[in-house]
């Protein structure tokens, strides 16, 4: 799961979200950042993993994304849990709560 670090004297947390995928840009899409696919990007290691971190309120879940390449969007196999969305496809849920 998505690497969750409370924000001390905080109602927040620190998410850190790692994807391993052969690409040349990945993106995290959510409800957090309007799921835009360009908003949020993912720094490629030199290990060739992608990963970047940033920080939400606690108290709820949210739901997200990985946009790979600009066009291919795909999931997390480390998300809290996954649910059903309206393109017919499911969501990443990762709960703060």
């Amino acid at each position: 799961m998505p690497k969750k670090t409370p924000v001390k004297n905080s109602s927040a947390a620190k998410v850190t979200f790692e994807v391993h995928e052969e690409a040349s840009a990945v993106h995290v899409a959510g409800d957090f950042n309007g799921w835009s696919t360009s908003a949020t990007p993912l720094a490629k290691r030199k290990d060739g993993r992608f990963s970047t971190t940033i920080t939400l309120p606690k108290g709820k879940e949210y739901r997200y994304r990985y946009v790979v390449d600009g066009d291919r969007w795909t999931n997390d196999v480390s998300a809290d849990r996954y649910e059903p969305n309206e393109h017919g496809s499911d969501d990443c849920i990762i709960d703060l709560r």
